[in-house]
């Protein structure tokens, strides 16, 4: 097995509110090999984006900040890194695909200009060569007329295309990892599809690691090597793909999966839900953070947090998890 191209070792991320300092990213540890696939799934707010940004090294400033923990991208420390360090890295060894393309893209330069920039930045191509390059990336990921809309601007792509432009710009200086944050949530299921597909090829032709931040498991399902759960900013379950799927052992994993839509005999079936609602990070319990939404929540649960532990191939932070017997406190 080879060694890990990124490891995140109790990764802590606070934001400076009118509440007060609230931790929205909290001891948050994993790794992923080169040419593998991790998806972080979790509700809104559970703190998956926010990992992703901290990884870039793009938290805002000054409200954001890495309080605690340790980020190593190929054995280097990325978060000891200056801003100048950072954007020498940035596109080059890591690269990110954000969520909303029509605000990550700069409205006022062509895509063309903008794929540019970054390969004469990283390069050091000449514009005649770095155009060249940004036409072949483009055609790659499947936009039609590529010499044709290199030159035109954001607002005249459809949403699909713009988000295949944002892949064509994040895979140009062929980085090592790649962080793609709800790369499909504004796109039709063919699209969304379609630029997954993309995603996927281009990663087994240059062999980059893919970290995809999404809320959508039937995503995880179908692309991913391994899966992190979140939940209030904490890492409930990791597992591979598979194993999740097949044996969830976190209660709220168990939860998100069972509400999955599915082709049911009785048409009039409703859906499994989660009870309750995620709680304030700036109010969070003292114990377990799933405890007030959960059927199998005891004394335990709600006075002590669960540590992430090891219960078959996965790791699960549960006091008594689905499946088997809790391991003893």
């Amino acid at each position: 097995m080879s060694e890990a191209l990124l490891q995140v070792d109790r990764l802590s991320v606070d934001f400076a509110t009118e509440a007060g300092t609230v931790r929205a990213v909290d001891d948050v540890s994993f790794s992923i090999r080169p040419g593998r696939t991790l998806g972080i799934v979790g509700e809104s707010g559970c703190g998956k984006s926010v990992t992703s940004l901290a990884l870039m090294g793009l938290l805002p400033r000054p409200a954001g900040r890495i309080a605690t923990g340790s980020v190593r991208l190929g054995g280097v420390e990325l978060t000891s890194l200056d801003e100048r360090a950072l954007r020498r890295l940035r596109g080059a060894e890591l690269s990110m695909i954000f969520q909303e393309p029509m605000t990550a893209l700069n409205p006022v330069y062509t895509i063309g200009a903008q794929i540019g920039a970054v390969l004469r930045r990283h390069e050091r191509l000449s514009r005649r060569a770095a155009r060249t390059r940004a036409i072949e990336m483009l055609e790659r990921v499947g936009i039609p007329l590529p010499t044709r809309r290199i030159d035109e601007y954001p607002h005249e792509l459809s949403g699909g295309m713009r988000q295949r432009a944002m892949i064509a710009m994040a895979l140009s200086c062929r980085p090592k990892l790649l962080i793609a944050d709800e790369p499909t949530t504004a796109l039709d299921v063919t699209t969304q599809a379609q630029v997954l597909d993309q995603i996927a090829e281009l990663q087994q032709e240059l062999g980059t690691a893919v970290i995809l931040v999404t809320h959508d498991l039937g995503v995880v399902a179908e692309t991913c090597d391994d899966a992190l759960v979140m939940y209030c900013g904490q890492v409930v379950e990791q597992a591979p793909t598979r194993v999740l799927f097949e044996t969830p052992r976190h209660r709220y994993t168990e939860g998100l999966i069972a509400a999955i839509p599915k082709v049911r005999p009785q048409r009039l079936a409703r859906l499994p839900v989660i009870p309750g609602t995620v709680p304030e990070l700036a109010e969070l319990p003292r114990g377990c953070r799933f405890a007030a939404r959960c059927g199998f929540a005891d004394e335990t649960c709600i006075s002590r947090q669960p540590a992430l532990e090891t219960l078959g191939r996965s790791r699960v932070a549960c006091f008594h998890p689905a499946g088997e017997q809790a391991p003893s406190a």
